[in-house]
């Protein structure tokens, strides 16, 4: 899930389909979009769709060593509600992707899909609305994979990176297509099947949407207010850092405050059809009959006060000693941390990037 500061002391709310531009040097000066239209999709589910749009944001531009194999791509997804875009911000983009940072654009070809259901990419609020092909993590996956190589002509990535949603794809593309990266680094989820809590919360964001009249089976005029604030509040709560917001709003009045003004705003950002479909689609999601298929050395990180992750479990602990050359780190709970969102704030995690990259150098052509 996509994250955002709200107050200078760290106070998180959820961000739904939204960026922000930072400056990347003279020769990288914004990020750069495009489209990549691929025709007769068929969907894990029967369904099909004439011509299916995935968007997707970039920055720098592909190498190829002697052989043609590209060797400085970087594919990074984005998390439920969010798009390649939302990671363009001071936290993510401006820790790693500037001059002389662990991921600088001048040196690596950046690529951010947004997935299908999110951002602009397909949708169901283009038009088909509950008519739209009742997509899944696994349509996402061989979607974004069509989009690296066919529309970008990439045949090999550098590192796969995804935040919550994009962690769980960052498993799924390391046991699909095991020889296509260097390295994996999923941020933010567990490699086992959504249950527990963590489907109970999404199952009481679909169910207030679905309950609710306005939506009239998705075919509404006006969107079911009643569903979106009840399913803003949950999002709230799960993606929710409880050091920061209590330092953020340390009073009773200071917290009513901040629900008074998120609950307008966030809803402002919310499409009922489209949330539903980006929840939903996480049901076929459950990588750990394949585990041992991932071949790339990855470094999974979790933090300590992650609502949706909880580190109690032990499942990520235990399901880790599976991957070979796998390793997990749990960040403790702190001021530093923030949440579900720590996934988004690099300047916590990043120097387990760094030895992942150091790790997984190629040799120095001789």
């Amino acid at each position: 899930m996509q994250l955002r500061t709200l107050y200078s002391v760290g106070a998180m709310s959820l961000l739904w389909c939204a960026g922000l531009g930072f400056a990347l040097g003279a020769a990288f000066d914004r990020p750069l979009e495009g489209d990549y239209v691929i025709h007769d999709f068929k969907f894990a589910s029967g369904e099909s769709l004439p011509e299916l749009r995935l968007h997707y944001t970039y920055l720098g531009r592909a190498r190829k060593d002697s052989s043609g194999r590209v060797t400085n791509a970087v594919l990074i997804m984005h998390g439920t509600g969010g798009s390649g875009r939302s990671l363009i911000n001071d936290r993510f983009s401006g820790v790693l992707f500037q001059k002389g940072q662990l991921l600088d654009a001048e040196k690596y070809y950046i690529i951010l899909p947004d997935g299908i259901g999110h951002g602009k990419s397909s949708k169901p609020s283009d038009g088909l609305h509950a008519r739209f092909p009742q997509y899944t993590y696994r349509d996402m996956v061989a979607a974004q994979y069509a989009l690296v190589t066919n529309g970008l002509d990439v045949n090999h990535l550098r590192l796969v990176m995804g935040t919550s949603m994009g962690c769980m794809h960052t498993f799924m593309w390391g046991e699909a297509y095991p020889d296509f990266m260097d390295a994996l680094m999923p941020l933010a989820c567990l490699p086992v099947q959504i249950a527990g809590r963590n489907r109970v919360w999404r199952d009481l964001v679909m169910d207030a949407i679905r309950s609710d009249p306005q939506w009239n089976n998705g075919d509404y005029t006006a969107e079911p207010t009643s569903a979106l604030r009840t399913a803003a509040g949950l999002l709230l709560i799960a993606g929710s850092a409880p050091i920061q917001m209590q330092i953020a709003l340390p009073t009773r009045e200071a917290a009513d405050e901040f629900v008074q003004k998120y609950m307008p705003r966030q809803m402002d950002d919310l499409d009922a059809n489209d949330l539903l479909y980006q929840v939903n689609a996480s049901r076929d999601y459950d990588p750990s009959a394949g585990l041992e298929k991932i071949k790339a050395p990855l470094i999974q990180i979790n933090s300590g006060d992650d609502f949706i992750n909880p580190p109690e479990l032990g499942i990520a602990e235990r399901e880790i000693n599976r991957v070979k050359g796998g390793r997990f780190v749990l960040l403790p709970a702190s001021k530093e941390t923030h949440g579900h969102g720590t996934h988004t704030w690099a300047a916590v995690w990043q120097q387990y990037l760094a030895q992942l990259l150091d790790a997984t150098k190629p040799p120095e052509p001789k």
